[in-house]
């Protein structure tokens, strides 16, 4: 079973990998033309609120009560869960049709409880609230993208759903290359490729629906149990897998009051924290949350705690070295994919310092996409809602005591803080509960793994550069200086690994080796 996990793990990695390399190229060409202006921060703060309800009522809260219900339906009854997906469909259509339409009416009061600090500002508000209306239909396309993720993803299709999100980075690209020069407001532009992009993915995705026999035909059957049960289990759920984006939700808040950069700051550092986060994290959680609740429906308790047993063994083998070169290489990562144009050295030093607060919550973050499902698989969302509470009053009370004498980095850090915190109690409750129960060999692997870091470490330590170098080489010289010590630290990592008996097929042929 581990086998086919890894391959589907690496198959969403792989596309998640073009995912996120079309995402920095997006963010590139970005930073090269608004850079940390005001327009920037302005877009960046309307893209948030849309995205925020995505999280809810799309690949978060929504997916999280929904593939459960529906891999249990497809193990019982096929046309059944024919049935469950056309009055998912069409409620999921009508709430947020809805919102969008409230949304879009009520922008200014959003953008004033979202960013509050802009009211000062009638400029910097009327940006933000004009992008933020013509990006809100977003949330209705999003959201029935994520659920045909969700469908197909409980098919064992997970490509189409890992690549989709490619098609939103090529709509911006698209739009500031031929729709920023035209259009008075660069925000408004952008916010016209954003909707075009949700578009564009909804119709993306059919074909594979339909290839699979469930693409969708709305109805409003409020009756259904299926239905009732998703929407039971997303109360809950709202808050525990949206708890990262209350944190961002919180951190905006903060962020409008401080200087102007300040968001393009968090938000180019955080695009690279989630490289790692999204290539692996997600992309392990795409395939396990399916694969559990399959698990949970038809298997035994032993093997639900193995595959939990082998995905957190991966977590550790990939997290645990990504969260350190994060930090070590923030500067060089920074320097050579953002500084050019309007995005100044000063940009790169101010972002520099967010990602470094990031990085000490990159394995909080991914920990989070694999313990998470272990209780969602079996239908509870409220365990990990109450959890995910504490996460977002830890949060708050870190922004409060951060943000003064850290500014933008305290956002960041305080989100880190939450990060780990939720992730530490999750695997807390988990080992209470008895629903995982750890396999043998844990010590010796994290010995080994620890010291093929400490290998890593040293290497890019001893090899790196002062950060004023960094800025004032060339372009050529910052990328050819980056992959060498990529590839040092890589190497060197893995190396380790190998001469201390960490052998791939160890976690490839089954879930509970002793490695």
């Amino acid at each position: 079973m581990s086998k086919k996990l890894l391959k589907s793990t690496a198959i969403v990695s792989a596309m998640t990998l073009i995912s996120r390399v079309s995402g920095l190229v997006r963010d590139v060409v970005m930073a090269s033309v608004l850079g940390s202006s005001g327009v920037a921060d302005a877009f960046f703060v309307a893209f948030k609120i849309p995205n925020f309800l995505r999280r809810i009522f799309g690949e978060g809260a929504f997916a999280s009560a929904f593939v459960p219900v529906f891999s249990e339906l497809t193990e019982r009854n096929t046309q059944e869960a024919k049935e469950f997906v056309n009055a998912t469909a069409g409620i999921l259509a009508l709430v947020t049709f809805v919102l969008t339409v409230l949304g879009i009416i009520y922008a200014p009061f959003i953008v004033s409880l979202y960013a509050p600090g802009y009211k000062d500002d009638p400029v910097q508000m009327a940006y933000t609230v004009d992008a933020l209306r013509f990006m809100f239909p977003y949330l209705f396309c999003i959201s029935l993208v994520a659920m045909s993720g969700g469908i197909l993803n409980t098919m064992n299709r997970f490509a189409v759903p890992a690549v989709t999100p490619v098609l939103l980075n090529i709509c911006l690209i698209l739009a500031m290359w031929l729709l920023v020069p035209v259009i008075d407001s660069a925000a408004r532009a952008l916010a016209i490729g954003v909707l075009i992009a949700g578009v564009v993915q909804l119709l993306f995705q059919l074909p594979s629906l339909y290839k699979e026999g469930y693409l969708p035909k709305p109805s409003l059957n409020f009756v259904s149990p299926g239905v009732k049960k998703v929407f039971s289990l997303m109360a809950p759920a709202i808050f525990s897998v949206s708890v990262a984006q209350i944190n961002t939700f919180v951190n905006t808040v903060f962020l409008s009051g401080l200087i102007t950069g300040s968001v393009s700051w968090l938000y180019y550092s955080d695009r690279l924290m989630e490289f790692p986060v999204g290539v692996f994290g997600i992309a392990l959680a795409s395939v396990v949350l399916p694969s559990l609740s399959k698990e949970n429906v038809s298997g035994t308790a032993q093997s639900f705690s193995q595959m939990m047993d082998w995905a957190l063994r991966w977590v550790v083998l990939i997290a645990l070295p990504a969260t350190f070169a994060l930090y070590l290489l923030a500067t060089p990562l920074l320097s050579t994919i953002f500084q050019r144009n309007a995005f100044t050295p000063h940009d790169v030093e101010m972002a520099t310092l967010s990602l470094e607060a990031f990085a000490i919550g990159v394995c909080g973050f991914i920990f989070v996409k694999v313990l998470a499902p272990g209780f969602f698989a079996q239908q509870n969302t409220k365990t990990p809602m109450r959890i995910a509470v504490i996460a977002i009053v830890v949060n708050i009370i870190f922004s409060v005591l951060l943000v003064g004498p850290l500014q933008h980095t305290g956002l960041a850090l305080a989100v880190s803080i939450a990060a780990w915190v939720n992730a530490i109690l999750l695997f807390a409750m988990l080992l209470l509960r008895g629903i995982y129960r750890p396999q043998g060999g844990w010590l010796w692997f994290l010995l080994r793994v620890a010291a093929s870091v400490a290998v890593m470490c040293a290497a890019l330590i001893y090899l790196n550069e002062a950060p004023d170098i960094w800025h004032d080489w060339s372009l050529l010289s910052r990328v050819l200086r980056l992959c060498m010590l990529v590839a040092v630290g890589g190497a060197s990592y893995f190396v380790c690994l190998y001469a201390l008996g960490i052998r791939p097929q160890q976690l490839l042929l089954r879930p509970s080796v002793n490695t």
